[in-house]
């Protein structure tokens, strides 16, 4: 099995607290701290911009893995690299360009990661795989946190990581979208190695998140 990592995503965190949720996740051993940047416009729902980022970025040593779901990203993509983020992945629906956008990522020395919606086809990422650090597979549509996992997202993953492993790439396959005990061993053999747990990690087993975290990873 691979080196799994864990990065939760703090939608499902306590938003009048967050700096201290941060440090909380930190402490029972999350590997990155994934945030949800939503626009009202790219999805239904709004979250939280720049300005929270660099807030909160005193607050944890972890990488900041930021999911843009805002269009036309191409505004705001120095913002968040300027705010802390240390990953800054997009979609490719939001922007006219995907390579160039992917260069205007790279050239803040940030890692690029590009998300795949449950009906986006892996055919927007191939031709740029070795360009890129990541691929979020979203395993629910984007907009808000605790929707049911979509299984049939699964077989882009194994398709993505026999493209990855056979090109002998290092970008990575992240999933985001009601992961749970369950389903993260499914993805995990699928040829997921980071994790995205909103719900699963802040509500299950009353709230121990080292407990979750532990779980999810080993599961």
């Amino acid at each position: 099995m691979r080196n799994i990592k864990i990065s939760p995503s703090i939608l499902s965190a306590d938003f009048s607290k967050l700096g201290s949720e941060i440090k909380n996740l930190e402490n029972a051993g999350a590997d990155l701290i994934h945030i949800d940047v939503m626009d009202g416009h790219f999805v239904p729902n709004i979250t939280i911009g720049p300005e929270v980022v660099s807030k909160l970025r005193k607050y944890t040593s972890l990488p900041f893995d930021v999911h843009l779901m805002i269009s036309p990203v191409d505004n705001f993509i120095r913002q968040f690299a300027e705010a802390g983020a240390n990953i800054i992945t997009i979609h490719p629906e939001a922007t006219k360009d995907l390579p160039n956008s992917i260069n205007k990522i790279k050239s803040y020395n940030k890692k690029a990661g590009v998300s795949l919606n449950p009906k986006t086809p892996i055919d927007e990422v191939v031709p740029i795989l070795n360009e890129i650090d990541l691929v979020l597979i979203m395993s629910v549509n984007p907009g808000f946190g605790g929707q049911k996992f979509i299984k049939s997202t699964l077989e882009k993953v194994k398709e993505l990581r026999k493209i990855i492993d056979s090109k002998k790439l290092k970008t990575q396959i992240e999933i985001d979208g009601g992961i749970n005990f369950e389903n993260a061993k499914m993805a995990k053999e699928a040829g997921v190695e980071i994790l995205v747990s909103g719900t699963t990690i802040f509500k299950e087993n009353e709230g121990n998140l080292k407990k979750n975290i532990e779980l999810l990873r080993a599961g």
